[in-house]
């Protein structure tokens, strides 16, 4: 059996100097042109087959073994933020206005570790690795994206894998629930129209604001009285845009919001009381209302049989009491989309260093995470892949 843990460690340099390269020259969702590329690269010199442009700049490595076997999809997301980093490290972000905030520098350094590593154990792999590196996860079109261009065929999956570098958790903790793990996420924008005019005579108007607030205080109903208390959800109005004058009453006002759940019946039924209580306050108060919903992705799930597989290959690398089955989180990740097709498991990786100050949460411009990490997460993530292809 291969010394995961070994050979991690001996690519330590190489992994941090990757994940640098990386968060220096972030790129936002479908724009991940020099990352594809450069991953694209690095694959084709370890030997595997590689396709480029799918889901429009993702890109899929195929490890074939010697022997016959299952195929293990192994996800890596590669897009970054359109935040200005603050931090001032020797490899801060290039270029103004993007950032790889979210840790998926890490997640493409991490995964390009584990390709290394099987590439050099092609003799012993049963079946073959599927490399999914994904554009696009922070606007949750990525995934779906390659699933058109037809990433879960030739060859089709038998188990999917991946991780998330995890700041909310000190270094080395991991977080490996069953079941949901991260919440579907759903964007919308509701416009509210009524009949402008003077503010002075606010008689001759429909005053679409008052209504707009309503909506909003109504809308806070829906988890408290419409959502079960055994499941969780949330209806977050976040924007509100109106007159851009104080003396005039706008013909419009429109709201923005994200709506999280962990069941999509769940989602169905805040979508459902979102539209009715609008439309009835709309109506009562002689004003129109229009709606867009965009469902970005769904919940995470974990397959319990994989995850038990994988939390036991973890106990080798790290002490039970560090291995936790964590609440499920709020934000979302599209890699649910593979997930919900192929039966897989996300864990997360604590990354955060209080000592260090490298705590700031996710999204966040000064956001950093312990590199000490990387050799670790490549460790775990080829462990649970050879659970498959080297059993």
């Amino acid at each position: 059996m291969i010394d995961f843990k070994s050979e991690a460690e001996a690519m330590r340099d190489q992994l941090i100097a990757r994940r640098r390269d990386f968060h220096q020259h972030p790129e936002l969702a479908f724009q991940e042109v020099r990352t594809s590329g450069i991953v694209a690269d690095e694959l084709r010199n370890l030997g595997l087959e590689v396709q480029t442009g799918v889901g429009k700049t993702g890109v899929v490595a195929i490890l074939e073994g010697d022997k016959p076997g299952p195929t293990v999809l192994v996800r890596a997301d590669m897009d970054a933020l359109p935040i200005h980093e603050e931090n001032k490290t020797e490899y801060v972000s290039q270029h103004d206005g993007k950032m790889h905030a979210c840790g998926h520098d890490g997640h493409t350094a991490i995964a390009l570790g584990v390709a290394q590593i099987f590439a050099k154990h092609r003799e012993q792999i049963k079946g073959r690795i599927k490399f999914v590196f994904q554009p696009a996860e922070e606007i949750g079109s990525g995934a779906t994206a390659m699933i058109r261009d037809g990433v879960l065929e030739n060859p089709r999956p038998d188990v999917s894998l991946g991780l998330h570098l995890w700041n909310s958790m000190p270094l080395g903790t991991l977080g490996v629930a069953d079941g949901p793990v991260m919440a579907g996420s759903s964007s919308m924008t509701i416009t509210v129209t009524g009949k402008g005019g003077h503010a002075a005579i606010p008689h001759n108007c429909i005053d679409p604001v008052p209504v707009a607030a309503q909506m909003i205080l109504a809308f806070q109903t829906i988890v408290s009285r419409n959502v079960s208390p055994q499941d969780s959800a949330v209806v977050s109005i976040t924007k509100m845009s109106a007159s851009h004058a104080d003396n005039i009453i706008p013909e419009q006002v429109q709201l923005g919001g994200t709506i999280r759940f962990f069941r999509v019946e769940v989602r169905d039924l805040m979508e459902r009381r979102i539209r009715e209580i609008a439309t009835g306050i709309a109506t009562a108060m002689n004003c129109t209302v229009d709606f867009h919903f965009h469902h970005a992705t769904i919940p995470v799930v974990n397959n319990p049989n994989v995850s038990a597989k994988a939390r036991e290959t973890f106990k080798k690398f790290v002490p039970m009491d560090m291995m936790v089955m964590q609440e499920p989180t709020t934000g979302a990740e599209d890699m649910a989309y593979f997930m919900s097709d192929v039966p897989g498991m996300y864990f997360f990786v604590g990354s955060a260093n209080d000592e260090r100050g490298l705590n700031y949460g996710h999204h966040h411009p000064k956001f950093d995470f312990d590199e000490e990490v990387l050799p670790l997460s490549v460790t775990l993530l080829a462990s649970a892949v050879a659970d498959y292809v080297m059993a």
